[in-house]
C-alpha cells in the first residue's frame, strides 16, 4: 500500500481551516500552485474527489470531510511521535501549547509559569489566551496541546482533569454591600442591577447556573468584556457582580471601594484541564494537573 504524505494531509486540514487558498498557502509557507498541486496528489492518490471547484471558489466533499477529520488524527499523532523521538522518550521534555481562558489567565499565568520552572524545567511553554469555543476549535485542529477551562463544559472527544474550585463573591461598593441582608438573598436586589460578562464569556452561563439567577431580572442588559471592566462597574455603584476567588486572590479589588461577600449557597465554578482523547502524553498533562491543582482557591489534587 502506498501511504499518503503527511505534508499533503497539512495542506488539505490547513485549507479546510482557512477556507481559502491563498491564506492556507501562506500558513504553509508554500505558493498557492504548490498547494494546489498537493491537493489534486490526494485525489489522485485516494480515487476520490476532496473538493468541488467552480471558477475561484469551492467546497469540500462528504469524503473530503471525512478525510479532513481522519487526518487531524494522524497529523496530532505523527506529531507527538516526532516529539517523543526527539526527546529521547522523555515525556517531561519538549514544547507544549497551551491555551487559557481569559477569566483564568491574567489571575493563573505567573503561578502557572514559575510552577513550570519549578518542576518542569525541561518544557518549553507557549501560553494562547482566547474564548472557551476558539480554544476548543484550536485544540481539535492540532494547533494547541491542552486547555485550562472553566468546568462543567461539553467537550467532545477529549478528556478532562479537574484541578480545583473557584468560590464566587457577590462584589458591590461598601456603601452598598453593608445594606444587604443576611443571609443574602438575590432575588431582593434592584432590577437590571448585576453586571455580568458578555456570553461568549463561559464565566457568565457558570455564574447564572452556580448563583441562582436563571430567568432573573436582576441581571443587566450591559455585558462587559472583562473583569476589569465588572470591577469599573460596581466600583461606580452601578450595581453588583460576581467575581471568582482566583480573581480576587489576585487583588482584583485593589484601589477600589468594594467588598466582596460569599455567593449564596457557596456557589462555585469547577477548573480543569481538557485534551482531545488519545493524546500519547497523558502522563505529561496528569503531572501538570499536579503541579497547578495547589494554585487554585481550592484544590481538588492532593
Amino acid at each position: 500500500m502506498k501511504w499518503p504524505n503527511l505534508k499533503h494531509l497539512h495542506y488539505l486540514v490547513t485549507l479546510h481551516q482557512e477556507q481559502h487558498f491563498h491564506r492556507a498557502a501562506a500558513r504553509c509557507n508554500v505558493s498557492q500552485s504548490t498547494l494546489s498541486t498537493a491537493i489534486q496528489n490526494l485525489e489522485e492518490h485516494f480515487g476520490s474527489q476532496l473538493l468541488e471547484r467552480e471558477h475561484k471558489t469551492f467546497v469540500f466533499t462528504s469524503l473530503g470531510l471525512d478525510v479532513v477529520e481522519r487526518s487531524k488524527l494522524i497529523l496530532q499523532e505523527a506529531g507527538e511521535l516526532v516529539e517523543y523521538a526527539q526527546n529521547a522518550g522523555n515525556w517531561q521534555r519538549g514544547n507544549l501549547r497551551l491555551g487559557v481562558i481569559p477569566t483564568i489567565a491574567p489571575f493563573l499565568f505567573e503561578g502557572m509559569i514559575g510552577a513550570f520552572n519549578a518542576f518542569l524545567p525541561d518544557i518549553s511553554l507557549e501560553l494562547q489566551e482566547d474564548t472557551t469555543s476558539n480554544l476548543l476549535q484550536q485544540l481539535s485542529d492540532g494547533r494547541l496541546d491542552l486547555l485550562v477551562l472553566a468546568l462543567p463544559m461539553e467537550t467532545p472527544g477529549c478528556k478532562q482533569m479537574i484541578l480545583g474550585h473557584d468560590p464566587f463573591h457577590l462584589v458591590a461598593h461598601h456603601s452598598m454591600a453593608d445594606d444587604l441582608k443576611d443571609p443574602m438573598d438575590i432575588s431582593s436586589l434592584p432590577k437590571k442591577s448585576i453586571f455580568l460578562l458578555q456570553q461568549e464569556h463561559c464565566m457568565t452561563g457558570h455564574a447564572v447556573s452556580a448563583c441562582g439567577l436563571q430567568h432573573k431580572d436582576q441581571v443587566s442588559s450591559l455585558a462587559a468584556s472583562s473583569l476589569y471592566t465588572l470591577v469599573q462597574l460596581a466600583n461606580s455603584k452601578l450595581g453588583y457582580t460576581f467575581l471568582p476567588e482566583l480573581a480576587l486572590n489576585q487583588q482584583i479589588l485593589d484601589n477600589t471601594e468594594l467588598k466582596a461577600l460569599p455567593a449564596e449557597n457557596d456557589a462555585y465554578r469547577e477548573i480543569g484541564l481538557v485534551w482531545r482523547a488519545g493524546t500519547t502524553r497523558m502522563r505529561l498533562f496528569r503531572r501538570i494537573g499536579e503541579i497547578l491543582s495547589p494554585l487554585l482557591p481550592k484544590p481538588t489534587l492532593n
